[in-house]
Protein backbone atom coordinates (compact mmCIF):
# COMPACT_ATOMS: atom_id res chain seq x y z
CA UNK A 1 0.00 0.00 0.00
CA UNK A 2 1.80 3.03 -1.17
CA UNK A 3 2.09 6.11 1.29
CA UNK A 4 -0.60 8.71 1.19
CA UNK A 5 0.40 12.25 -0.58
CA UNK A 6 1.17 14.97 1.51
CA UNK A 7 -1.97 17.84 0.42
CA UNK A 8 -0.96 19.96 -1.82
CA UNK A 9 -0.93 23.50 -1.11
CA UNK A 10 -3.34 25.93 -1.81
CA UNK A 11 -2.03 28.90 -3.73
CA UNK A 12 -4.02 31.77 -3.74
CA UNK A 13 -2.61 32.91 -7.40
CA UNK A 14 -3.35 29.78 -8.56
CA UNK A 15 -6.17 28.68 -6.78
CA UNK A 16 -7.19 26.09 -9.37
CA UNK A 17 -3.30 24.92 -10.39
CA UNK A 18 -3.43 26.48 -13.60
CA UNK A 19 0.50 26.52 -14.14
CA UNK A 20 0.29 22.37 -13.68
CA UNK A 21 -1.24 22.43 -17.81
CA UNK A 22 2.29 24.91 -18.56
CA UNK A 23 5.48 23.04 -19.30
CA UNK A 24 8.66 24.10 -18.40
CA UNK A 25 9.67 26.47 -21.59
CA UNK A 26 5.44 28.04 -21.14
CA UNK A 27 6.26 28.78 -17.68
CA UNK A 28 9.82 30.55 -18.67
CA UNK A 29 8.29 32.66 -21.52
CA UNK A 30 5.82 33.94 -19.10
CA UNK A 31 7.90 34.32 -16.22
CA UNK A 32 10.72 36.35 -18.55
CA UNK A 33 8.22 38.23 -20.45
CA UNK A 34 6.84 39.37 -16.88
CA UNK A 35 10.08 40.28 -15.52
CA UNK A 36 10.45 42.52 -18.22
CA UNK A 37 7.47 44.22 -17.88
CA UNK A 38 7.74 44.83 -13.73
CA UNK A 39 11.31 46.74 -14.96
CA UNK A 40 10.38 48.77 -18.25
CA UNK A 41 6.64 49.26 -17.47
CA UNK A 42 5.20 48.86 -14.16
CA UNK A 43 7.84 51.54 -12.35
CA UNK A 44 6.68 54.20 -15.51
CA UNK A 45 3.12 53.55 -16.72
CA UNK A 46 0.99 55.50 -14.21
CA UNK A 47 2.59 58.51 -15.30
CA UNK A 48 2.62 57.40 -19.06
CA UNK A 49 -1.16 57.36 -18.70
CA UNK A 50 -1.87 60.36 -17.02
CA UNK A 51 0.53 62.28 -19.39
CA UNK A 52 -1.47 60.55 -22.40
CA UNK A 53 1.47 58.96 -23.99
CA UNK A 54 3.62 56.48 -24.57
CA UNK A 55 7.71 57.49 -24.44
CA UNK A 56 10.36 55.62 -25.71
CA UNK A 57 8.09 53.27 -27.91
CA UNK A 58 10.47 52.72 -30.51
CA UNK A 59 12.90 51.33 -27.91
CA UNK A 60 10.10 49.33 -26.06
CA UNK A 61 9.43 47.70 -29.54
CA UNK A 62 12.94 46.80 -30.23
CA UNK A 63 13.35 45.15 -26.48
CA UNK A 64 10.14 43.63 -27.17
CA UNK A 65 11.92 41.80 -30.59
CA UNK A 66 14.73 40.92 -28.99
CA UNK A 67 11.92 38.73 -25.97
CA UNK A 68 10.83 37.22 -29.52
CA UNK A 69 7.27 38.88 -28.54
CA UNK A 70 6.83 40.22 -31.66
CA UNK A 71 5.28 37.91 -34.43
CA UNK A 72 6.03 35.42 -31.62
CA UNK A 73 3.63 32.88 -33.01
CA UNK A 74 4.73 32.93 -36.70
CA UNK A 75 7.46 30.97 -38.54
CA UNK A 76 10.66 31.93 -40.19
CA UNK A 77 11.96 35.38 -40.86
CA UNK A 78 13.50 36.03 -37.42
CA UNK A 79 10.08 34.82 -35.59
CA UNK A 80 10.14 32.93 -32.83
CA UNK A 81 8.06 30.11 -33.62
CA UNK A 82 6.13 29.76 -30.56
CA UNK A 83 2.55 27.97 -29.21
CA UNK A 84 -0.61 29.96 -29.51
CA UNK A 85 -0.01 28.79 -25.27
CA UNK A 86 3.34 30.77 -25.21
CA UNK A 87 2.06 33.82 -26.98
CA UNK A 88 -1.72 33.80 -25.09
CA UNK A 89 0.76 34.21 -22.00
CA UNK A 90 2.60 36.70 -23.10
CA UNK A 91 -0.25 38.95 -24.00
CA UNK A 92 -1.84 38.12 -20.68
CA UNK A 93 1.57 39.28 -18.84
CA UNK A 94 1.62 42.25 -21.19
CA UNK A 95 -1.49 43.49 -20.00
CA UNK A 96 -1.29 43.03 -16.44
CA UNK A 97 1.00 45.56 -16.64
CA UNK A 98 -0.88 47.63 -18.91
CA UNK A 99 -3.49 47.04 -22.59
CA UNK A 100 -1.38 49.77 -24.31
CA UNK A 101 1.59 47.76 -24.20
CA UNK A 102 -0.34 44.65 -25.17
CA UNK A 103 -2.00 46.54 -28.03
CA UNK A 104 1.38 47.11 -29.58
CA UNK A 105 2.10 43.59 -29.35
CA UNK A 106 -0.74 42.58 -30.84
CA UNK A 107 -0.85 45.05 -33.64
CA UNK A 108 2.74 44.48 -34.65
CA UNK A 109 2.27 40.70 -34.50
CA UNK A 110 -1.01 39.53 -34.44
CA UNK A 111 -2.38 42.10 -37.23
CA UNK A 112 0.24 43.77 -39.55
CA UNK A 113 2.64 40.63 -39.39
CA UNK A 114 0.23 38.05 -39.57
CA UNK A 115 -1.10 39.78 -42.85
CA UNK A 116 2.13 39.95 -44.29
CA UNK A 117 3.14 36.17 -43.44
CA UNK A 118 -0.24 35.19 -44.51
CA UNK A 119 -1.17 36.82 -47.88
CA UNK A 120 2.18 38.66 -48.74
CA UNK A 121 4.65 37.58 -51.41
CA UNK A 122 7.97 36.08 -50.68
CA UNK A 123 9.67 39.68 -51.56
CA UNK A 124 7.37 40.70 -49.26
CA UNK A 125 7.82 38.66 -46.20
CA UNK A 126 11.55 39.01 -46.64
CA UNK A 127 11.34 43.02 -47.11
CA UNK A 128 9.13 43.91 -44.15
CA UNK A 129 8.87 40.37 -41.57
CA UNK A 130 12.14 40.41 -39.96
CA UNK A 131 12.67 43.87 -39.41
CA UNK A 132 8.92 43.65 -37.68
CA UNK A 133 10.59 41.07 -35.33
CA UNK A 134 13.25 42.60 -34.57
CA UNK A 135 11.30 45.70 -33.91
CA UNK A 136 13.33 47.76 -35.57
CA UNK A 137 10.10 48.71 -37.93
CA UNK A 138 7.02 49.06 -36.22
CA UNK A 139 3.44 48.28 -38.36
CA UNK A 140 0.01 49.17 -38.37
CA UNK A 141 -3.49 47.68 -39.37
CA UNK A 142 -5.63 50.22 -41.01
CA UNK A 143 -9.53 48.36 -41.16
CA UNK A 144 -11.64 50.84 -39.41
CA UNK A 145 -12.93 53.93 -41.05
CA UNK A 146 -14.61 56.99 -39.21
CA UNK A 147 -17.60 56.12 -40.47
CA UNK A 148 -17.62 51.94 -40.50
CA UNK A 149 -16.06 50.34 -37.82
CA UNK A 150 -17.98 47.39 -37.42
CA UNK A 151 -19.29 47.01 -41.14
CA UNK A 152 -16.53 47.18 -42.30
CA UNK A 153 -17.54 46.24 -45.73
CA UNK A 154 -19.13 49.51 -45.84
CA UNK A 155 -15.29 51.22 -46.35
CA UNK A 156 -14.79 54.10 -48.77
CA UNK A 157 -11.19 53.84 -49.02
CA UNK A 158 -10.17 53.20 -52.07
CA UNK A 159 -7.68 52.44 -54.62
CA UNK A 160 -7.35 52.69 -58.21
CA UNK A 161 -4.97 51.78 -61.20
CA UNK A 162 -2.81 53.93 -62.78
CA UNK A 163 -0.43 52.86 -65.01
CA UNK A 164 0.91 49.65 -63.49
CA UNK A 165 0.46 51.76 -60.03
CA UNK A 166 -1.63 51.93 -57.48
CA UNK A 167 -3.39 55.35 -56.25
CA UNK A 168 -4.47 54.68 -52.81
CA UNK A 169 -7.31 57.78 -51.36
CA UNK A 170 -9.04 57.47 -48.11
CA UNK A 171 -9.20 57.66 -44.39
CA UNK A 172 -8.85 55.39 -41.47
CA UNK A 173 -9.92 55.95 -37.70
CA UNK A 174 -8.44 54.45 -34.06
CA UNK A 175 -5.35 52.59 -35.76
CA UNK A 176 -3.17 51.76 -32.98
CA UNK A 177 0.71 52.63 -33.79
CA UNK A 178 -0.09 54.53 -36.63
CA UNK A 179 1.83 57.91 -36.03
CA UNK A 180 5.13 55.88 -35.21
CA UNK A 181 4.46 52.74 -38.49
CA UNK A 182 7.18 52.85 -40.77
CA UNK A 183 4.47 50.55 -42.78
CA UNK A 184 0.93 50.18 -42.66
CA UNK A 185 -1.48 47.17 -43.78
CA UNK A 186 -3.89 49.64 -45.71
CA UNK A 187 -7.49 47.35 -46.88
CA UNK A 188 -9.08 49.42 -49.79
CA UNK A 189 -11.88 49.29 -52.12
CA UNK A 190 -10.85 48.34 -55.35
CA UNK A 191 -12.57 47.47 -59.09
CA UNK A 192 -11.96 43.63 -58.09
CA UNK A 193 -13.20 43.73 -54.29
CA UNK A 194 -11.31 44.85 -51.02
CA UNK A 195 -7.40 44.20 -51.15
CA UNK A 196 -4.77 44.68 -48.75
CA UNK A 197 -1.38 46.95 -49.70
CA UNK A 198 1.69 47.63 -47.71
CA UNK A 199 1.66 51.01 -47.47
CA UNK A 200 5.34 52.62 -46.35
CA UNK A 201 4.61 55.66 -44.17
CA UNK A 202 6.84 57.89 -45.49
CA UNK A 203 5.22 58.47 -48.85
CA UNK A 204 3.76 61.92 -50.27
CA UNK A 205 0.34 61.94 -49.49
CA UNK A 206 0.53 59.95 -46.40
CA UNK A 207 0.08 61.29 -42.63
CA UNK A 208 -1.17 60.15 -39.27
CA UNK A 209 -2.32 62.47 -37.09
CA UNK A 210 -2.07 60.91 -33.66
CA UNK A 211 -5.49 61.06 -31.81
CA UNK A 212 -5.41 62.84 -28.49
CA UNK A 213 -8.02 63.45 -25.46
CA UNK A 214 -8.39 59.88 -25.07
CA UNK A 215 -9.67 58.51 -21.42
CA UNK A 216 -8.43 54.98 -22.31
CA UNK A 217 -5.93 53.60 -23.50
CA UNK A 218 -3.70 56.88 -22.68
CA UNK A 219 -0.29 54.97 -22.50
CA UNK A 220 -0.80 53.75 -26.40
CA UNK A 221 -0.49 55.45 -29.71
CA UNK A 222 -3.63 55.74 -31.50
CA UNK A 223 -3.90 57.57 -34.72
CA UNK A 224 -5.75 58.62 -37.72
CA UNK A 225 -4.23 57.31 -41.17
CA UNK A 226 -4.69 60.32 -44.40
CA UNK A 227 -4.62 59.36 -47.53
CA UNK A 228 -4.53 61.49 -50.09
CA UNK A 229 -3.26 60.02 -53.43
CA UNK A 230 -0.86 57.74 -51.97
CA UNK A 231 0.94 56.06 -55.38
CA UNK A 232 2.04 52.89 -54.56
CA UNK A 233 4.15 50.33 -57.02
CA UNK A 234 2.09 46.86 -58.17
CA UNK A 235 3.94 44.72 -56.25
CA UNK A 236 2.59 46.62 -52.98
CA UNK A 237 -0.39 44.65 -52.82
CA UNK A 238 -0.55 41.35 -50.72
CA UNK A 239 -1.29 38.85 -53.51
CA UNK A 240 -3.18 36.37 -51.10
CA UNK A 241 -5.80 38.23 -49.52
CA UNK A 242 -9.47 39.13 -51.82
CA UNK A 243 -12.65 40.43 -50.00
CA UNK A 244 -13.40 40.71 -46.32
CA UNK A 245 -11.61 37.28 -45.30
CA UNK A 246 -8.52 38.72 -45.57
CA UNK A 247 -8.44 41.12 -42.76
CA UNK A 248 -10.96 39.28 -40.61
CA UNK A 249 -8.56 36.10 -40.19
CA UNK A 250 -6.10 38.90 -39.18
CA UNK A 251 -8.46 39.79 -36.44
CA UNK A 252 -9.80 36.32 -35.59
CA UNK A 253 -6.10 36.05 -34.50
CA UNK A 254 -5.56 38.97 -33.00
CA UNK A 255 -8.72 38.24 -30.85
CA UNK A 256 -7.14 35.00 -29.61
CA UNK A 257 -4.76 36.98 -27.76
CA UNK A 258 -7.28 39.79 -26.60
CA UNK A 259 -8.68 37.07 -24.51
CA UNK A 260 -5.86 36.01 -22.71
CA UNK A 261 -4.90 39.69 -22.00
CA UNK A 262 -7.86 40.88 -20.94
CA UNK A 263 -7.51 38.51 -17.68
CA UNK A 264 -4.37 39.85 -17.32
CA UNK A 265 -6.02 42.94 -16.37
CA UNK A 266 -8.11 41.63 -14.83
CA UNK A 267 -5.19 39.67 -12.98
CA UNK A 268 -3.79 42.98 -11.77
CA UNK A 269 -7.01 44.38 -10.44
CA UNK A 270 -7.41 41.57 -7.99
CA UNK A 271 -4.69 41.01 -6.66
CA UNK A 272 -4.42 44.89 -5.78
CA UNK A 273 -7.71 44.10 -4.13
CA UNK A 274 -6.42 41.20 -2.35
CA UNK A 275 -3.36 42.70 -0.93
CA UNK A 276 -5.43 45.52 0.02
CA UNK A 277 -8.14 43.66 1.54
CA UNK A 278 -5.34 41.74 3.77
CA UNK A 279 -3.55 45.24 4.84
CA UNK A 280 -6.64 47.97 5.08
CA UNK A 281 -7.92 48.35 8.31
CA UNK A 282 -11.66 49.20 9.37
CA UNK A 283 -13.53 48.55 12.70
CA UNK A 284 -10.42 47.65 14.27
CA UNK A 285 -9.33 44.15 11.70
CA UNK A 286 -8.19 43.99 8.00
CA UNK A 287 -11.08 44.42 5.61
CA UNK A 288 -10.07 40.75 4.24
CA UNK A 289 -11.94 39.27 7.48
CA UNK A 290 -15.44 40.49 6.82
CA UNK A 291 -17.59 38.72 4.82
CA UNK A 292 -18.96 41.06 2.16
CA UNK A 293 -15.34 41.67 1.14
CA UNK A 294 -15.01 37.86 1.20
CA UNK A 295 -17.69 37.09 -0.86
CA UNK A 296 -16.15 39.96 -3.80
CA UNK A 297 -12.47 38.22 -3.48
CA UNK A 298 -13.93 34.90 -4.36
CA UNK A 299 -16.44 35.48 -6.93
CA UNK A 300 -13.27 37.54 -8.51
CA UNK A 301 -11.27 34.44 -8.16
CA UNK A 302 -13.72 32.33 -9.74
CA UNK A 303 -14.02 34.32 -12.83
CA UNK A 304 -10.37 35.10 -13.54
CA UNK A 305 -9.19 31.89 -13.51
CA UNK A 306 -12.26 30.38 -15.42
CA UNK A 307 -10.96 32.54 -18.03
CA UNK A 308 -7.33 31.99 -17.99
CA UNK A 309 -8.59 27.92 -18.12
CA UNK A 310 -11.02 29.34 -21.21
CA UNK A 311 -8.15 30.73 -22.68
CA UNK A 312 -6.10 27.77 -22.20
CA UNK A 313 -8.75 25.86 -23.58
CA UNK A 314 -8.66 28.07 -26.78
CA UNK A 315 -4.85 27.93 -26.70
CA UNK A 316 -5.05 23.88 -27.47
CA UNK A 317 -7.61 24.27 -30.36
CA UNK A 318 -5.72 26.91 -32.58
CA UNK A 319 -2.53 24.63 -31.75
CA UNK A 320 -4.59 21.46 -33.04
CA UNK A 321 -5.30 23.37 -36.09
CA UNK A 322 -9.26 23.10 -34.87
CA UNK A 323 -10.18 26.53 -33.33
CA UNK A 324 -13.29 28.07 -34.57
CA UNK A 325 -13.49 32.33 -35.14
CA UNK A 326 -16.90 31.88 -33.44
CA UNK A 327 -14.83 30.26 -30.16
CA UNK A 328 -12.91 33.34 -30.22
CA UNK A 329 -15.83 34.99 -30.08
CA UNK A 330 -17.10 33.66 -27.37
CA UNK A 331 -14.12 34.09 -25.60
CA UNK A 332 -13.57 37.82 -26.33
CA UNK A 333 -16.73 38.11 -25.39
CA UNK A 334 -16.53 37.00 -22.32
CA UNK A 335 -13.06 37.26 -20.85
CA UNK A 336 -13.21 41.13 -21.56
CA UNK A 337 -16.61 41.75 -19.99
CA UNK A 338 -15.98 39.64 -17.07
CA UNK A 339 -12.36 41.27 -17.01
CA UNK A 340 -14.31 44.80 -16.68
CA UNK A 341 -16.72 43.39 -13.36
CA UNK A 342 -13.55 42.02 -11.90
CA UNK A 343 -11.94 45.32 -12.10
CA UNK A 344 -15.18 47.66 -11.01
CA UNK A 345 -15.51 45.29 -7.78
CA UNK A 346 -11.71 45.48 -7.25
CA UNK A 347 -12.70 48.91 -7.06
CA UNK A 348 -15.09 49.12 -4.45
CA UNK A 349 -12.88 47.29 -2.50
CA UNK A 350 -10.19 49.71 -2.68
CA UNK A 351 -13.18 52.38 -1.80
CA UNK A 352 -12.11 55.98 -2.31
CA UNK A 353 -8.33 54.82 -3.17
CA UNK A 354 -9.45 52.45 -6.24
CA UNK A 355 -9.93 55.95 -8.38
CA UNK A 356 -5.95 57.01 -7.66
CA UNK A 357 -3.17 55.52 -10.47
CA UNK A 358 -1.53 55.20 -7.35
CA UNK A 359 -3.52 51.79 -7.75
CA UNK A 360 -3.68 50.21 -11.49
CA UNK A 361 -7.81 49.75 -10.89
CA UNK A 362 -9.00 52.25 -12.64
CA UNK A 363 -6.51 52.16 -15.36
CA UNK A 364 -7.22 48.88 -16.21
CA UNK A 365 -10.82 49.48 -16.08
CA UNK A 366 -10.84 52.11 -18.37
CA UNK A 367 -8.48 50.60 -20.83
CA UNK A 368 -10.84 47.37 -20.79
CA UNK A 369 -13.65 49.65 -22.06
CA UNK A 370 -11.74 50.49 -25.40
CA UNK A 371 -10.94 46.53 -25.06
CA UNK A 372 -14.57 46.07 -25.17
CA UNK A 373 -14.76 47.79 -28.31
CA UNK A 374 -12.26 47.09 -30.76
CA UNK A 375 -11.72 44.34 -32.68
CA UNK A 376 -15.23 43.41 -32.75
CA UNK A 377 -18.26 45.50 -30.33
CA UNK A 378 -20.27 42.60 -27.59
CA UNK A 379 -23.00 43.31 -29.91
CA UNK A 380 -21.21 41.70 -33.01
CA UNK A 381 -19.41 38.81 -30.85
CA UNK A 382 -23.10 38.05 -29.63
CA UNK A 383 -24.68 38.37 -33.78
CA UNK A 384 -21.64 35.80 -34.35
CA UNK A 385 -22.70 33.22 -31.75
CA UNK A 386 -26.39 33.95 -32.24
CA UNK A 387 -25.79 33.09 -35.95
CA UNK A 388 -23.74 30.30 -34.84
CA UNK A 389 -26.26 29.23 -32.43
CA UNK A 390 -29.15 29.38 -34.44
CA UNK A 391 -28.44 29.52 -38.14
CA UNK A 392 -30.14 32.81 -38.39
CA UNK A 393 -28.60 36.09 -39.66
CA UNK A 394 -29.38 38.70 -37.58
CA UNK A 395 -26.82 41.16 -38.81
CA UNK A 396 -28.48 42.97 -40.75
Amino acid sequence: MSAPRSPVRFDPRDPLGIDDLLSPEDLAIRDTVRAWAAERVLPHVAEWYERGELPGIRELARELGSLGALGMQLEGYGCAGATPIQYGLTCLELEAADSGVRSLVSVQGSLAMYAIHRFGSEEQKLRWLPAMASGETIGCFALTEPDHGSDPAGMRTHARRDGTDWVLTGRKMWITNGSVAGVAVVWARTSDGIRGFLVPTGLPGFSAPEIKHKWSLRASVTSELVLDGVRIPADAVLPGATGLRGPLSCLTHARYGIVWGAMGAARASFESALEYARTRVQFGRPIGGFQLTQAKLADMAVELHKGILLAHHLGLRMAAGTLRPEQVSLGKLNNVREAIEICRTARTVLGANGISLEYPVMRHATNLESVLTYEGTVEMHQLVLGKALTGLDAFR
